[in-house]
């Protein structure tokens, strides 16, 4: 204890939980090589040429074998991480400047980086929001080629917190969390990768924290509550023995979600594998309410085998005998390409041929994997339901309902993750036997702010009024036909926010499994009536922190449990 008056620094809080440590911070990136190095006449450019790939199958290995270790986002991080470190295109440009620039190779692969980055940002969408990841692949190769440790956290005697203005997804996925116990950043969104990968492995994360890589000293003790998305400098004993009390606390979910007047709420998990799905039905999710098929279609030039398909469905359905698991099409394009099936060259993949429109040119992917996604539920006791990714229009929702009925799939429903679905729920719903709101691309369309960009962190934010107005009026929509409306954003992972949504009227939530038992504890503490109440608060609000201040404000059972 420093003796020090408490310092509180707020961020936004992207996985919760509260935890007491010593920060660290993350070390100082890996330095440019003097720009213009070059190898002494005579030297063996060839060989130091050579020196380049080596080092690339390093980094490509040591990042694929952290994939295989990983599941669901993780791995598909890691493993697009990975291919990055092995392109071939950036290998042989870093060999040239060595053959022809003499360039030292360290300089030559920052160079080659450089130019991929460049052209990465001139795409824009999917490919401007990877420069993080060339960066980090840059950095690790120049780390290899000098012989240095690659870049990752600091060594401590103690767990810690780490502290740093940004984390790359890769490192994160990669995090022992015995050893690191929060993160805090001073970029990053809400719904950005490495939010999405904290909240997933359960670590306490708060972002877009301004400034506090250099307002909290390294050593110093600090209090990170990763619900309230606050970082308390130099806390008094008091501050220290209550979150010690309240990260002591263990909560289970058991397995049936209800306000406390007894107004049901499923409870559902989202997975991106059958690793998730068996995680989620230990944590007693009372299903999925979203399944991610494109884990077997990435990295692949080819779509998978309708056995493929089936065999993998099967893995997932057969962890929810008698229970709902909604599965969604594929959701190709934007942050997920697919060679076989999008496009390299649209120059804003977010607004261009993705999720349900890749259907229009390549009817026969989503026919197959219809096909499969039938066959799976033929051979499984679950129930299936089946939704599609982007659509936009009443005639999209049309055609994909009687698509599925072709294919003996009966329950068809619709993603609302673009204004346009919000705005017409009523019609589409009249057609679709449900919607799930997907909140992270809804917020994304809505506010026109990249969900991944650090710099529009604080309107990237599913608080936001105007994106609650568009879950209200996609309930509005559900009602009028009464047709279900579920979330499965990352907003349902938030217990103050889930509140909200059902204030709203959504009657399933899905979230990771990990957020499960904190969900229903404060929906079991709540009422409906309260849960209308304080959604009607949020959509007075004229910004997304005050409706979250206000929200919180109003529960009390949050401070209670720690969140």
């Amino acid at each position: 204890m420093s003796g020090q008056f408490p310092t509180v620094i707020t961020g936004i809080g992207v996985s919760p939980g509260r935890v007491v440590a010593p920060a660290a911070h993350l070390p100082e990136p890996v330095a440019q090589p003097p720009h213009g190095r070059r190898l002494p006449p005579g030297s063996d450019y060839a060989g130091q040429a050579a020196r380049i790939p080596a080092a690339s199958e390093v980094v490509r290995a040591a990042l694929e074998a952290a994939a295989a270790r990983a599941t669901g986002d993780t791995a598909e991080i890691l493993e697009a991480t990975a291919a990055i470190a092995a392109d071939p295109s950036l290998v042989a440009d870093a060999e040239q400047r060595v053959l022809t620039d003499r360039l030292v190779p360290e300089r030559a692969v920052w160079e080659a980086a450089e130019a991929v980055a460049e052209q990465f940002e001139a795409l824009g969408g999917y490919f401007a929001e990877r420069t993080r990841d060339i960066a980090d692949v840059r950095d690790r190769l120049v780390a290899e080629l000098t012989g240095r440790p690659a870049p990752g956290v600091p060594e401590r005697e103690q767990p810690f917190v780490l502290v740093a203005a940004d984390v790359a997804p890769a490192l994160v996925a990669t995090l022992d969390a015995q050893r690191v116990l929060a993160i805090v950043t001073g970029a990053g969104g809400p719904t950005s990768h490495t939010a999405i990968l904290a909240r997933a492995r359960g670590i306490p994360t708060v972002v877009a924290a301004r400034g506090v890589d250099t307002a909290v000293a390294d050593g110093a003790l600090v209090v990170v509550d990763g619900s309230a998305g606050t970082v308390t400098v130099d806390p008094d004993e008091a501050a220290v023995a209550a979150a010690l009390a309240l990260a002591a606390q263990v909560r289970t979910f058991d397995g049936e979600g209800r306000t406390a007047d007894g107004q049901r709420v499923e409870l559902l998990a989202n997975v991106g594998d059958p690793a998730d799905a068996r995680a989620a039905a230990e944590a007693r999710a009372e299903g999925v309410g979203l399944f991610r098929t494109e884990f077997q279609f990435l990295d692949r030039d080819e779509a998978p085998t309708h056995d493929e398909q089936v065999a993998a469905y099967r893995q997932v359905l057969a962890q929810f005998p008698g229970r709902k698991v909604v599965i969604r099409t594929l959701d190709a394009g934007a942050d997920k390409p697919m060679p076989f099936l999008t496009s390299d060259s649209e120059a804003n993949p977010a607004l261009g041929v993705r999720g349900l429109r890749t259907a229009v040119e390549h009817p026969e992917v989503l026919d197959a994997q219809l096909t499969a996604i039938a066959d799976a539920a033929a051979a499984e006791s679950a129930t299936v339901w089946v939704m599609a990714p982007m659509v936009a229009t009443v005639d999209e929702a049309e055609q994909f309902v009687t698509t599925c009925a072709k294919h003996g799939l009966d329950t068809a429903g619709v993603m609302v993750e673009v204004p346009s679905a919000a705005l017409l729920s009523g019609p589409i719903l009249a057609r679709a036997a449900f919607a799930s709101i997907g909140t992270n691309d809804l917020t994304q369309y809505t506010m026109a702010a990249d969900r991944l960009l650090g710099a529009v962190a604080e309107l990237s934010d599913p608080w936001q009024p105007a994106v609650l107005a568009l879950v209200a009026a996609t309930c509005a929509g559900g009602a009028q036909q009464g047709r279900p409306v579920g979330v499965c954003g990352e907003a349902a992972a938030s217990p103050a926010l889930a509140v909200v949504l059902v204030g709203l009227g959504v009657s399933s939530l899905s979230m990771t499994s990990r957020a499960l038992p904190d969900v229903a504890a404060v929906l079991a503490a709540t009422t409906g009536d309260e849960c209308r109440r304080l959604a009607q608060l949020a959509l007075a609000a004229p910004s997304a922190a005050d409706a979250r201040a206000v929200v919180r404000a109003g529960l009390p059972v949050l401070a209670e449990l720690g969140l």
